[in-house]
């Protein structure tokens, strides 16, 4: 008996922002003053750093519950399972569900309980919850889904990451070219194979200085009406991660007794192209390794950052060969790791 990833799906939403699109934004540092540089500048220096060229942002009467629904119904298709048979729906978000041009999170009920709701299950054996985890969150759902299963308490679970950060950020911010929307689900299933799925799994969370690197803080408009917007320390992160999320990786491997040299993939948190370009390469620097030619597939430049949903779309898009050159084939050992708000880092080694 292994426990494996048997269907996925995503929901990438239909409207694009371009980069040239935030040229007439008045952004403003933290303490409220001017850039001494234009927006062109800015806006240069930000695609260098992040490789974000666009990104996706949800329609206006979508919800971060209907994008998680809509990647669900796909995951359910692929898995080809009775959706009555769901043991678990656990969805990973930050924000909840956040109305368009409203500035109020909406989590009462679970967005969980409103997938099962869409989705018309009337099993009620299967159980709904919701994981705030930053966005580690679809990873560690995943990791919760296997112990379930392994401990007997199910057979299938349907795990989700859906965010809609296109509602959450301060428009003086130049963060805010980061932040977009998405969701990503995947069906996890007990299967009769013991050569494949979840071999291992690692989970860590810092909260020492650390704790307060991504937090809920007020507009750099300082006359703005006091409500409070996504912020992080984007240098401190960047320097937290690319030190300990290689380190969660290394461990989770040597959990799983599999060889450095047959990695073939590693799927990381799609947040900064050289943040995550350095992860890869202190990563493969721990085993004094060169980075093998094709391991890590990207997304963010076409899709951004949608938090908990950018690791199981990415996967969705590889494993269904809509990305670039990117493919994957039964044994292929691949890892994923992220890290997010908490901070949590968590890994998991899988073979396909």
């Amino acid at each position: 008996m292994s426990v494996k990833i048997t269907g996925t799906g995503s929901y990438i939403p239909l409207l694009i922002k371009k980069n040239n699109e935030f040229l007439h934004e008045n952004f403003l540092n933290s303490d409220g003053s001017l850039f001494k540089v234009n927006n062109e500048v800015i806006i240069k220096k930000f695609k260098s750093i992040t490789g974000i060229e666009e990104r996706r942002y949800a329609k206006d009467h979508l919800n971060t519950s209907d994008l998680a629904f809509f990647a669900s119904e796909k995951a359910i298709l692929d898995a080809k399972i009775d959706q009555e048979d769901i043991d678990y729906i656990i969805v990973a978000h930050n924000f909840g569900d956040i109305k368009k041009d409203t500035d109020q999170s909406d989590m009462l009920p679970s967005l969980a309980s409103r997938v099962k709701f869409n989705l018309g299950i009337k099993n009620p054996n299967c159980v709904c919850y919701d994981i705030i985890f930053g966005c580690p969150g679809w990873v560690e759902g995943v990791i919760q889904a296997n112990s379930f299963i392994k401990s007997g308490m199910a057979k299938n679970c349907l795990v989700i990451g859906a965010e809609t950060l296109s509602r959450t950020y301060d428009k003086r911010d130049r963060d805010s070219m980061i932040y977009a929307d998405g969701a990503g689900a995947s069906i996890i299933q007990k299967v009769n194979d013991n050569n494949s799925g979840i071999l291992s799994h690692k989970t860590c969370t810092y909260t020492d200085k650390e704790a307060f690197y991504l937090f809920f803080g007020e507009s750099y408009d300082k006359n703005a009406a006091n409500t409070k917007y996504i912020k992080m320390h984007g240098r401190k992160v960047y320097e937290f991660a690319i030190v300990n999320v290689p380190k969660a990786l290394k461990e989770c491997l040597e959990l799983s007794g599999q060889s450095i040299k047959d990695v073939k993939k590693v799927f990381l948190h799609q947040a900064n192209e050289k943040m995550d370009e350095a992860i890869v390469k202190r990563f493969y620097d721990l085993f004094e390794m060169e980075i093998p030619e094709n391991i890590l597939p990207m997304s963010i430049n076409k899709l951004g950052n949608s938090s908990v949903a950018t690791i199981p779309t990415l996967f969705d898009l590889v494993r269904k060969e809509k990305l670039n050159d990117h493919r994957l084939k039964k044994g292929d050992i691949v890892l994923f790791g992220s890290v997010g708000a908490g901070m949590n880092i968590n890994a998991i080694t899988y073979k396909i």
